[in-house]
């Protein structure tokens, strides 16, 4: 479409009313196109483009909200799901921390009693504390070691709690080790 000599107010005319429709010009390249019309139309500048009607306004919200109400409504409905979520949370119990430890307990010689060595061990009782299986292991020259096994709470014992007790049965413990500490 010629829109014929852009000088005259008949050629303005004739391209203010085309762009009333469109926001371009055929034939112009896009990054060329506003110099190629600006020079034409010289202190005019711009053609001004094309109103919106107050409908179409209305029906397009890039944000998705409709009123005031629905958003109110959105507002309140992720509230009670906030809620929901934070009291189901707090239900739930608390992850206990546990460890597998695997003690090598040593007599201080090959006639100490290993029956009655296992048994005060044994005899040690806590909170948090649950013995496993144990074994003798041979050491050399006759010497048997207790291995012994214990699942404990990290919270309520440690291994320096679980050494002193052990190590307080002087008469048959000559020291203690931990063999494997392993989380659970």
């Amino acid at each position: 479409m010629g829109f014929g000599d852009l000088k005259t107010p008949t050629g303005l005319k004739l391209l203010n009313d085309f762009l009333q429709e469109r926001s371009y010009i055929e034939g112009l390249p896009l990054g060329v196109w506003p110099l190629g019309v600006k020079r034409p139309l010289g202190e005019y500048g711009y053609a001004a483009p094309a109103a919106a009607s107050k409908d179409d306004e209305e029906d397009f919200d890039l944000f998705g909200s409709e009123d005031e109400e629905e958003s109110a409504e959105a507002a309140r409905l992720n509230e009670e799901r906030i809620a929901a979520y934070n009291a189901k949370k707090a239900k739930k119990p608390a992850l206990i921390a546990k460890s597998s430890i695997l003690l090598d307990v040593k007599p201080w010689d090959d006639e100490t009693d290993m029956e009655k060595l296992e048994e005060c061990v044994r005899s040690i009782v806590m909170e948090g504390l649950l013995w496993g299986q144990s074994k003798l292991v041979p050491v050399g020259y006759g010497i048997r070691k207790l291995q012994i096994g214990c699942v404990v709470e990290d919270d309520k014992v440690g291994t320096d709690i679980l050494e002193e007790q052990i190590t307080a049965f002087e008469d048959f413990v000559q020291s203690m080790d931990v063999a494997a500490f392993n989380k659970i």
